[in-house]
This record gives C-alpha cells, structure tokens and sequence, in this order.
C-alpha cells in the first residue's frame, strides 16, 4: 500500500485524520508520516499490520477480542473531510 493508496482508504471510509488514528489504535501524526510517505525526510514504509487493519476496517470490523466482531461505529465516520 503505497501513502496515496493510503490516503485515498482513508478518505473512500469517510474519515479524518484523527478518526483513522482511532480506529487504527495509531497516534494522528503517524496517520500523517502514512500519508506524506516520509518522516524528517526518510521513506515511510505502511507496515503489514496497518494495511491489514485498514482491509478489516473497510469490511466492518472494528474490534476483535476472540469472540466476537464488532462493526465500525458509525460516529466515527464524517461527513467531511478538513485534513489536509
């Protein structure tokens, strides 16, 4: 998954920057290491276990404790987008 690739999940689920973060369990800045594809100038590579989350994400599952799924809550998804 390339950081446009990225992005444009993030962006197709209807989340901000701070929402991906959440859903994730990831910090907000590295949602934007992810998508800028580079930090303090280094490439950024999106690790596995991001990209299966996002996959999971996408088919509704937001949490998975060994019993039991649950799906993605709709309050974290916004309407809008004012991450740049």
């Amino acid at each position: 998954m390339s950081s446009g690739e990225f992005r444009t999940w993030r962006k197709s689920m209807g989340l901000k920057q701070k929402d991906a973060a959440e859903v994730l369990g990831l910090k907000k800045r590295m949602i934007q290491y992810y998508e800028k594809g580079e930090r303090d100038g280094k490439r950024v590579s999106i690790p596995k276990t991001v990209r299966l989350a996002c996959y999971a994400v996408m088919q509704g599952i937001g949490d998975f404790d060994g019993n039991d799924v649950t799906p993605l809550s709709d309050d974290l998804r916004s309407s809008g987008d004012d991450d740049s």
